[in-house]
């Protein structure tokens, strides 16, 4: 709640008052409201804030140590004492780190992107570049990190929402364009993972996640309330694997955004889960038997009433199903688009309204915000979106049969926003492959 006070340009020291969460729970007894009356009349009435901002940048903190590993390891002690770092090893972000990796922004350094909710921290482009530093990110990460920031801080996300509830749901960033090879962003095995050769997901995940708690707030317990929180150090960062699609299939930056294939872009929504699909047949299926048994189960797993997806439900998305490249492949022989694949699931994973009335699910749709949400309960099946190019449809992975993944979303928006790289990015690359060795796929393992 401060937080959101806070995020409103408000005094984060409003009056408030708070009550255990037994309160909140079915059959519980308001009377200890009626009790405690007073303390809202003087709340509204009496109530001064003792906050006072003040003025001036923040000031430059020095760390000192017998040797280096020692400065090191003070710096991050200093991190995790002030609830800046995220439990593992930090880069401190020094003036001469951090504008190493502003070289990589086509922006001034005190652009202004945004107050990043839900605390409402002034976002600019160096403090992209900060957090950045601090996840070990590179200058060519950059443009992609401030696009993803731009989706975040899109008022049609809700990212305010997003970031305080309890569900835990976290940034989904997928890239589309050449810059994905260009930083070695990766769009094939492990591509939701850790992966040494194709490290930019995991900074520029990280680097976010980072400005989520130090700038929006969003410390577990505190200024987010997700329960169990989920991918919370990383996010998901990958590329779609556009070099694999089949003759006639576009980009999702295409299909959702519209973006000019070959664009370099951004497409955020955020997720709550990610579920793996077995998809493969056992035995000696035929080609159409493999695809079509494989599209019904992973319509049965989109197909479960717990209701994550009414967040997206009208302009939204109820999650992403990635498909590999050799799938996508054997798909399109087969005659289906992704429009096909997208009307399929649509279909199959609507739900009974027997197993939404069992699972309790009517009563959360009639207390929907969005009038088009709550008229949609008259719909029997019911359907996850509101319409089948609400899916996000996406060739990644692996270049293996057997298992597909569907993110579950619980976003209201999928936003789309152009990368931007400055005049010096080719020098960038060329940098990248002196440190880290040749990044082209004939070097890779």
């Amino acid at each position: 709640m401060k937080n959101a006070v806070s995020g409103l340009g408000l005094a984060p020291d409003a009056a408030m008052v708070t009550f255990p969460i037994d309160l909140f729970l079915p059959g519980s007894d308001l009377s200890a409201v009626t009790a405690r009356r007073k303390e809202f009349y003087n709340g509204l009435t009496k109530w001064q804030s003792d906050f006072n901002q003040g003025t001036g940048g923040a000031k430059m903190l020095a760390v000192e140590g017998a040797t280096h590993e020692d400065a090191l390891q003070k710096a991050n002690n200093l991190l995790l004492t002030n609830l800046w770092g995220d439990g593992l090893p930090v880069w401190p972000a020094t003036r001469e780190r951090v504008d190493w990796i502003l070289r990589g922004s086509a922006l001034p350094r005190d652009h202004v992107l945004g107050k990043f909710p839900p605390r409402g921290g002034i976002t600019t482009v160096e403090l992209c570049a900060v957090a950045l530093a601090m996840a070990g990110g590179r200058p060519e990460y950059l443009p992609v990190l401030i696009a993803a920031v731009e989706a975040c801080l899109a008022p049609e996300s809700l990212f305010d929402q997003l970031q305080a509830t309890s569900g835990g749901p976290f940034p989904v960033v997928i890239v589309n364009g050449p810059i994905a090879k260009d930083i070695r962003l990766n769009s094939g095995f492990g591509c939701l993972g850790p992966d040494p050769q194709r490290p930019a997901g995991a900074s520029i995940g990280r680097a976010l996640r980072l400005m989520q708690q130090n700038v929006g707030g969003a410390l577990p317990g505190i200024g987010t309330m997700a329960i169990y929180g989920a991918m919370r150090y990383t996010n998901a960062v990958f590329a779609e694997d556009e070099a694999s699609l089949p003759e006639g299939w576009q980009p999702h930056g295409t299909r959702r955004h519209g973006f000019a294939p070959g664009t370099n872009s951004v497409s955020v929504f955020f997720a709550s889960g990610v579920t793996n699909i077995r998809r493969r047949g056992a035995k000696k299926e035929t080609p159409e038997e493999d695809v079509t048994q494989g599209l019904h189960r992973m319509a049965d797993f989109m197909r479960t009433p717990n209701f994550a997806a009414l967040a997206g439900w009208e302009k939204g998305t109820p999650g992403a199903m990635l498909i590999s490249p050799v799938v996508a492949g054997m798909m399109a022989k087969l005659g289906w688009t992704p429009a096909k694949l997208q009307d399929f699931l649509w279909e199959h994973s609507k739900i009974p309204m027997e197993t939404i009335r069992r699972a309790g699910g009517r009563a959360w749709i009639e207390i929907d915000p969005n009038p088009k949400a709550r008229a949609s309960i008259d719909l029997d099946p019911w359907p996850i979106a509101m319409k089948p190019e609400n899916l996000v449809f996406l060739v990644a992975g692996g270049d293996h049969p057997t298992h597909s993944q569907w993110l579950q979303a619980h976003s209201p928006a999928v936003i789309g926003r152009v990368i931007h790289t400055p005049e010096s990015f080719d020098r960038l690359l060329a940098e990248s492959d002196r440190d880290l060795g040749c990044g082209s796929e004939e070097c890779r393992i």
